[in-house]
């Protein structure tokens, strides 16, 4: 596949400005490699460029001089190298504003089209059908990534070693790693299903029912996990790594996650509405809870505690729900159960 003309290094541009963009954009320009940051509003990416800071997502990180930020698609699309950051369900629209072109894309949003069930590969690929299509996912707090603090992850390529080849030396640097993968299907389940279990792992904080409790909540999530990648086509070895296992296992235990910050504010009572109508960070999980629901009936699947977060988001009492979930039947422990 070509691109626009480059030099040794790719030219490479980010989309979204959020703190996790922002935190990508910082990484790839540790060494010295300019980078294109493309913010939806105009006047942050002025800020960017005046003050070397986006003092609304990533307060605290001075940003590198080689990050070049704008309010105009157009200036990041002859990129060869894209990596997509902006909320899940604007992606399609993002990419339909842009000109077609062949190029490489890596989705770095987790999450399922809410209206469609698509994952983002295939949203991706339908809007840039020119394109080739990979996947970054894994425990990844953006202001670690934006510290230089050590971070691996997994590169799912949808075109395979040949793609590998050219996306892992243009995002890789000394305290970012990136692991191979051709599961695309497995490194956007781990994704999107870890941001549920997170917001349920904060219900547990936010009612004050222990240690115990969440770690057994992450085991039986992980259980659920791996029911929806084996009815999807998903490898459980790709489930069992930084993508799945590995980000759930950051995302269901600290504050930092938006996810688990949502549902512990669920669980000390907060409304949905009221915590969903005033966040300026967007809770993927929110989002992807009555996908998974919707997806677990068509695939004719459990995932119980999907479905109790869907519930708790339309407004169902936390305690209630943790009620039916410790009343379900006494059964053998696995992935089928």
């Amino acid at each position: 596949m070509t691109g626009s003309p480059t030099t040794h290094a790719p030219r490479v541009g980010v989309l979204g400005a959020g703190a996790w963009g922002t935190a990508l954009a910082q990484m790839l320009a540790s060494d010295g490699r300019d980078v294109l940051l493309w913010a939806r509003r105009p006047e942050l990416a002025a800020e960017i460029n005046a003050c070397r800071a986006n003092t609304r997502y990533l307060a605290g990180v001075e940003l590198a001089s080689t990050i070049h930020a704008t309010g105009d698609i157009g200036q990041v699309s002859d990129c060869a190298i894209l990596l997509l950051v902006t909320p899940a369900q604007h992606l399609a629209e993002t990419l339909g504003s842009m000109p077609a072109y062949p190029r490489d894309l890596i989705l770095c949003n987790k999450g399922i089209e809410a209206h469609s069930g698509r994952l983002m590969a295939q949203v991706a690929a339908d809007a840039a059908p020119l394109s080739e299509v990979a996947v970054l996912s894994g425990p990844t707090f953006a202001h670690e990534v934006a510290a230089g603090l050590p971070t691996a992850v997994t590169l799912a390529c949808g075109g395979g070693e040949e793609q590998w080849e050219r996306l892992r030396n243009a995002i890789a640097r000394p305290s970012f790693r990136p692991y191979y993968s051709d599961d695309v299907i497995g490194a956007e389940i781990g994704g999107a299903v870890k941001n549920v279990l997170a917001i349920a792992c904060g219900v547990v904080e936010g009612l004050d029912l222990g240690q115990n409790a969440r770690a057994a909540l992450i085991a039986r999530g992980y259980a659920e996990m791996l029911r929806l990648g084996d009815a999807m086509g998903a490898s459980r070895a790709t489930l069992a790594g930084l993508c799945g296992l590995g980000d759930l296992v950051l995302t269901c235990t600290s504050t930092s996650s938006r996810n688990f910050s949502l549902g512990a504010a669920l669980g000390q009572g907060r409304s949905p509405q009221e915590l969903l109508t005033h966040r300026h960070t967007v809770a993927e999980g929110a989002h992807t809870a009555p996908v998974l629901v919707a997806l677990a009936r068509k695939l004719a699947i459990d995932l119980p505690i999907a479905d109790a977060v869907s519930r708790l988001l339309e407004g169902a009492p936390a305690r209630a729900i943790v009620s039916e979930l410790l009343a379900r039947p006494l059964r053998a422990e696995g992935p089928s159960a």
